[in-house]
């Protein structure tokens, strides 16, 4: 959830919505998700550039309290359900994220998890994930989530290693994260992820070797890594403009990948997306498959963003601003974009050629079929799913996925 909004255009008081956007939701296989962000953590990690606040920073301003967020994560459950009509809408993955959602008191995301089963229903077997800190979560805490209808677990582990967390301004103990996967599957989790980050400045290979490793033996049945971004305004970004820190390097990022690659292949995980592993289908987080596919969510919360049948909006990003919107009956939504038909093309290359099952060559224009069978002789997408019409990248292929991308397109 990044901290800064894009521009757009206003939107209704009351966030009606097109009625060409409304055509299709709740359609046959078109799944439809809530997203809901938790914008509060106890300190700011030093490259995070997410909508997220300490108390310190929130004050006492009215409807910015984590004692008020699931009221208004209700509220605004209770206005999607009014701009999208009678239309019957199962809720097939919910995902809550942060910030820190598990600050929260289990009871607060089982409120909401329940009004979103009472505006729309669950569907049977719904994936409902949050994301935790694992000095945020404790064996008793687990359990109530699970009581409350989470069934999935996402860990922000990010590194093994003390010295590399310290530069992270990560504050977790290691060892933790592998502790809370034991007591996520004790408490009844049916999947378990684990969040990894390489490339950060005085990681070593063996540092990432080591995090990689621990990961593997904690047991979770999927596993995230992201390469270290350095994003302009963050800590992080200052000590590397002052030289306290060198800035990361590409050849040492493609090595740490296919590390991950080979570690994660030989454990039984197998690439998904580009930064994402897991050991089985069930175990792919069917969430983020919304994002990458082009399909229908609801962002609940401040900063969240949204999709529907090609409208896209985001909502204002200060927790005071945005409960204020709701309690006054009006929507939060800061800005939004209806997307055209060559946005939608542009957009699904530039996230269905990072999945593995790829993307399909009848997106492409005339320009990007040539660039795709270059891509094919040059080792960066396979031959066997070419000549099946679709385009899917190698590992090389994925080490130079956005340059890929950008051919792709012209």
């Amino acid at each position: 959830m990044p901290s800064t909004l894009p521009d757009g255009d206003p939107p209704p008081i009351d966030g009606s919505l097109p009625s060409s956007s409304l055509v299709t939701v709740g359609g046959q296989h078109r799944p439809f998700g809530v997203y809901l962000h938790v914008p509060f953590c106890t300190t700011r990690c030093g490259y995070c550039d997410f909508n997220t606040y300490t108390a310190d920073e929130l004050g006492t301003a009215p409807g910015a309290s984590r004692a008020t967020w699931a009221d208004g994560a209700v509220a605004e459950l209770r206005l999607a359900r009014r701009v999208l009509g009678d239309a019957d809408i199962p809720v097939s993955t919910v995902f809550v994220g942060g910030g820190t959602p598990t600050l929260l008191p289990p009871a607060d995301l089982g409120r909401v998890l329940k009004a979103i089963d009472n505006e729309f229903g669950l569907e049977a077997g719904a994936e409902v994930t949050t994301e935790a800190n694992p000095e945020t979560v404790s064996p008793d805490g687990l359990v109530a989530l699970r009581e409350a209808g989470f069934t999935r677990l996402s860990i922000g582990m990010q590194s093994a290693r003390p010295h590399v967390l310290k530069v992270l301004d990560r504050e977790h103990t290691p060892g933790r994260s592998e502790q809370v996967v034991a007591e996520a599957k004790e408490a009844g989790f049916e999947h378990v992820s684990l969040d990894l980050i390489y490339g950060t400045p005085g990681e070593s290979l063996d540092d990432w070797r080591i995090s990689l490793d621990s990961a593997v033996q904690a047991g979770p049945d999927h596993v995230s890594a992201y390469a270290l971004i350095v994003e302009e305004g963050t800590r992080l970004a200052a000590r590397i403009e002052r030289g306290e820190l060198p800035r990361p390097d590409d050849d040492d990022l493609a090595d740490k990948y296919e590390l991950a690659d080979d570690t994660l292949g030989a454990a039984g995980f197998s690439w998904y997306e580009v930064s994402n592993w897991a050991t089985s289908d069930a175990a792919r987080c069917a969430h983020n498959r919304l994002y990458w596919t082009g399909a229908d969510w609801w962002g609940v919360g401040p900063g969240a963003h949204s999709h529907v049948g090609g409208t896209r909006w985001w909502n204002v990003k200060h927790p005071a601003a945005w409960a204020g919107r709701l309690a006054d009956s009006r929507s939060p939504a800061h800005a939004r974009e209806v997307l055209d038909a060559e946005t939608r093309r542009v957009e699904r290359v530039l996230l269905e050629v990072r999945l593995a099952e790829g993307l399909d060559v009848a997106v492409l224009d005339d320009d990007g079929r040539r660039a795709a069978r270059e891509a094919v002789d040059e080792v960066l997408a396979e031959p066997t799913a070419w000549s099946q019409g679709r385009v899917t990248l190698t590992r090389r292929g994925r080490l130079l996925a956005d340059a890929v991308v950008r051919n792709l397109l012209g």
